[in-house]
């Protein structure tokens, strides 16, 4: 049955439930087949409601905060992944207590706190807690350098050639994440890489976290070649692996819903100014930057039809979107739609300038709408002292 946008409250993101077990579905396909564990990455989706939908297929998540460990352990009932590129030593205890795995983004790090992991192991020998290091191996097909952890001077994971021949004494496992929405034809490509550098390193592992940007449930993504990608390495080193990916799990699974509230004329050319925001509600269309899809619209401007540039309702004044076309022209009232906006939206939103977030809801799998959660005053106050 078809959402009725009309009796959503504006604006409002709306996960759909059928579409999120659709991603799901075929996530727990490629695990199953591959004999690795795929995991939520919090980052790219922390919709905490729909967690027991997602712990349905998934048997773990990925944090990197303490806040998002709570989360992890609160709603899904699992102790977390975790990795921080450096932890605080007033939460490192904490972080132990709540995770299973925790990754150390330098030697140096590691150094700080193996005593204190140790000692939380003799403490508690029943809790299996499995420590391992972040490794860089040069090698990203990331075009833009924001996402890019391999840029000259990252400070995300260790190169070779500050890495000793053997894994540090405590450390059972190798973690990477070099990868942003790519297809496994680019994972093909950067295992080569990291064994050609850290080949020796990963026979001497029990796991390997290949983190995230596996963009497993896009259209034309090549699956099988994942299964095969991860069934080699797997065999090969004889060794766990573990996937976390943050875009994946919600790819195309709901929307953001927007209403216009005045269309005017800016030295010719129209604006709708709408009642979200870019660089609040979607700051990643600015960031990386991306011009997002408005149903109903053509995504670049036809002669002859009605066009607007999308403007935002805070007073930034690139807060704007363009441009589109529509079939007729756009009045004060009218939904704009703007779709896949459930990964890496809803976890970067702010309250800049005062502006309400977005109501959070969920399409369920009967057609009915749930409103999930709304935000006015108290969340905009509580940000500040």
């Amino acid at each position: 049955m078809p959402i009725d946008y009309n009796q959503i409250p504006s604006p409002c993101f709306v996960l759909d439930e059928v579409l999120l077990r659709k991603n799901l579905t075929l996530i727990d396909s490629v695990q199953q087949a591959a004999g690795c564990k795929i995991i939520l990455a919090l980052k790219g989706f922390s919709m905490f409601s729909a967690f027991p939908i997602v712990k349905e297929y998934l048997t773990g998540a990925t944090a990197s905060s303490l806040n998002e460990v709570k989360l992890i352990n609160d709603f899904m009932g699992y102790q977390a992944h975790t990795y921080m590129p450096a932890y605080l030593d007033q939460e490192f205890d904490e972080i132990m207590e709540r995770s299973s795995h925790i990754t150390f983004n330098s030697l140096n790090q590691w150094e700080r706190f193996k005593n204190r992991v140790e000692a939380f192991k003799i403490a508690d020998p029943t809790h299996a807690l499995s420590c391992g290091i972040r490794v860089n191996p040069q090698y990203s097909e990331v075009a833009t350098d924001m996402y890019n952890p391999c840029v000259p001077g990252s400070r995300l994971g260790i190169t070779r050639d500050k890495m000793p021949d053997t894994l540090p004494e405590g450390i059972d496992g190798i973690h990477f994440h070099t990868l942003c929405e790519n297809g496994s034809d680019t994972l093909e490509r950067t295992l080569e890489a990291l064994e050609a550098r850290f080949g020796e390193l990963l026979h001497q592992a029990k796991w390997l976290n290949m983190g995230g940007g596996h963009l497993m449930t896009r259209e034309g993504y090549d699956i099988e070649k994942l299964i095969k990608l991860v069934i080699s390495i797997r065999e090969k080193y004889n060794l766990e692996v573990i996937l976390e990916p943050g875009s994946a799990i919600a790819w195309r699974t709901g929307v953001l819903v927007t209403t216009v509230l005045d269309v005017m004329d800016s030295q010719g050319i129209d604006v709708a100014i709408l009642d979200t925001s870019f660089a609040a509600h979607m700051p990643d269309t600015l960031e990386m930057p991306y011009k997002p899809v408005i149903s109903n619209s053509y995504h670049e401007p036809i002669v002859g039809k009605p066009t607007y540039r999308m403007g935002g309702m805070t007073c930034l004044a690139g807060d704007f979107m363009g441009d589109y076309s529509f079939d007729k022209p756009l009045e004060a009232g009218d939904k704009i739609i703007f779709e896949d906006m459930i990964h890496y939206t809803m976890v970067k939103t702010s309250t800049f300038n005062g502006v309400n977030l977005p109501s959070i809801g969920l399409a369920q799998m009967d057609g009915d709408f749930k409103l999930v959660k709304s935000f006015g005053y108290e969340s905009f106050k509580d940000r500040l002292s």
